[in-house]
């Protein structure tokens, strides 16, 4: 094998392998804010360019308790708790269901 086949083959790999880098996934969540909802907050860390805010409201809607309902609240950009291909945190709170 040629070393230029070789380095194809490992960006190759690392091309299949990051797609799922790029899947929304539970983070902490900040603390409320003045005039939001009281309960349960679930954050989650997202690609805006790649998955929409429902995409993400889907992941949070599992880590929520059963009987309870993920309410988008806040949206943030500070790259603190999320990395660099993730950049969104987008905060829910898990409030009953009406």
């Amino acid at each position: 094998m040629t070393r230029r086949s070789l380095v194809l083959l490992l960006v190759a790999a690392g091309v299949l392998v990051s797609c799922s880098a790029l899947d929304p996934y539970p983070v902490p969540a900040r603390a409320p804010q003045p005039g939001q909802p009281a309960g349960p907050r679930i954050a989650v860390c997202y690609n805006t360019l790649t998955t929409t805010l429902a995409e993400a409201q889907t992941q949070a809607q599992r880590e929520c308790p059963a009987g309870k309902f993920a309410e988008p609240a806040d949206t943030d950009w500070y790259l603190q708790h999320c990395p660099l291909l993730l950049p969104a945190r987008a905060t829910f709170v898990c409030t009953q269901k009406k």
